[in-house]
């Protein structure tokens, strides 16, 4: 039992995961912040002109569905590790899913 887990300690693959779990849990820390922005920003665009910026909310859509593959990494649902480490996902295609 002590050598297996001895075994698994001594994966680099998964200590590079880790590694990268880490660095990701970090930038959706700063995509939090830039979500919140959007969040006010479309807030003062619709109190100010009556409706939302049409720019700002791809981006935001875009995203979110950044985030949404960190949490995937992060959950061990997926290993396919997200920007800058794989596409960007275009909030057209985003758009293309929803309609």
């Amino acid at each position: 039992m002590v050598e297996n887990v001895n075994n698994h300690l001594k994966k680099t693959g998964t200590w590079q995961r880790i590694f990268f779990m880490l660095l990701f849990a970090v930038i959706l820390g700063f995509v939090r912040i830039m979500l919140w922005g959007i969040v006010l920003l479309q807030a003062a665009s619709s109190l100010l002109t009556g409706s939302v910026n049409r720019n700002v909310m791809g981006f935001g859509r875009s995203l979110s569905e950044y985030v949404y593959r960190i949490l995937l990494f992060l959950t061990y649902s997926s290993e396919t590790m997200p920007f800058p480490f794989s596409n960007w996902v275009e909030s057209s295609s985003l758009e293309s899913r929803q309609n």
